[in-house]
């Protein structure tokens, strides 16, 4: 399997800033996106994905091609950062912080439910275990596939889908009035 960023890794590791701006814009916007489901904050995900480009800069010259894909490295890197701040607010998620902008052209009421059933989404989103949270961000909203996820999580396969499973449960649980019909 060829990783794509490999060569890209290996130029910035040999200080070719070209290269390292290519990564960043690459990745960026998916680990920006992972970290904000992560922590539900939009300023500190921007600083999380900055944080993964500075330690990858940093790490890049020590780089080892085969050993994981480039990609599930940084995914890793901004689980683990996202771990650490998590650990370190140990306080409810404002469900409502990086709530989404209502779209002017739909009508107001309509804008204020899908405001509502996205806050409580995220709200449910926040409520699960880490890994839980974690697996399904990678999964359902990065499109990363199940072996890449579970790399990322330093999981198996197996252990990767049980999280699925456990965290596909607590949300229908804590979403049931949402499901249409309900």
């Amino acid at each position: 399997m060829h990783d794509p960023d490999a060569a890209l890794i290996k130029a910035a590791g040999a200080g070719d800033a070209r290269a390292a701006h290519t990564l960043i814009a690459r990745h960026a916007p998916r680990l920006n996106r992972l970290a904000r489901r992560m922590l539900n904050d939009a300023m500190e995900a921007e600083d999380v994905a900055q944080e993964v480009f500075l330690r990858v800069w940093k790490q890049a010259p020590r780089w080892r091609e085969g050993e994981a894909k480039v990609e599930t490295w940084m995914h890793r890197v901004a689980l683990n950062l996202c771990y650490d701040r998590l650990r370190k607010r140990r306080e409810t998620l404002d469900p409502d912080a990086g709530a989404d902008l209502p779209d002017p052209a739909r009508g107001a009421e309509d804008a204020l439910a899908a405001g509502q059933q996205a806050a409580r989404v995220r709200a449910a989103l926040a409520q699960l275990p880490e890994r839980q949270r974690a697996a399904i961000a990678l999964c359902h909203f990065e499109d990363a596939t199940n072996i890449e996820a579970a790399a990322a999580l330093e999981v198996s396969v197996e252990a990767l889908e049980s999280l699925l499973a456990r965290g596909r449960r607590a949300l229908r649980a804590a979403l049931a009035d949402l499901a249409p019909g309900a």
